[in-house]
């Protein structure tokens, strides 16, 4: 029952974990809507930390729930580099899409480079490589799994919300605006 207990606090704090970065990201766009996109780069994250843990046959543990809560932090930092500076274009009058594009074009080498960097700096401790290093495997396993699987899913998901949502606002304008006749 003590492990339960250990459980369902590491699930709270990862929900504790997700609402403060929310927030957080709230008032630094100052906008529902951008964190809102790059909060979905959380559950891909998770989907790649579960799937790590599967190829690898190792269990959902503890250390590997604080694997999801380190990945909470460092996934939404991809999404954010984008949307930031998709944002920036568009403000300079970039079209939506000419923007995801640049974006892409400019941004793909930099999140490449940090989601790298993370995964190779925890290689070996996901493959039990030094003393007390499988203790803490099943940790590095969920972060090399989610990093991996977030960012190259982020890479398409996060511009195709972009799209998708710029569509939604420009269709509310083009309401709000009575037609010029």
């Amino acid at each position: 029952s003590s492990d339960l207990e250990t459980m369902v606090t590491m699930i709270q704090m990862i929900l504790l974990a997700i609402a403060f970065i929310y927030m957080i990201m709230v008032a630094q766009f100052q906008s529902l809507l951008s964190p809102f996109i790059v909060m979905f780069t959380i559950p891909l994250a998770f989907t790649g930390g579960f799937l790590g843990l599967l190829i690898t046959g190792q269990e959902l543990s503890i250390v590997a729930m604080l694997g999801f809560l380190v990945l909470c932090g460092v996934v939404v930092n991809n999404g954010i580099v984008f949307i930031d500076y998709a944002n920036q274009l568009k403000e300079q009058g970039y079209a939506t899409r000419e923007a995801i594009i640049e974006t892409g074009r400019t941004r793909l080498r930099p999140i490449l480079m940090t989601a790298l960097t993370t995964i190779l700096a925890m290689t070996t401790m996901a493959l039990g490589i030094g003393t007390g290093s499988d203790m803490m495997q099943g940790m590095a396993i969920v972060t090399i799994g989610g990093l991996t699987y977030s960012t190259v899913l982020t890479l398409f998901v996060v511009p195709i919300m972009i799209e998708v949502t710029s569509r939604r606002k420009d269709r509310k304008k083009a309401k709000a605006e009575p037609a010029h006749e």
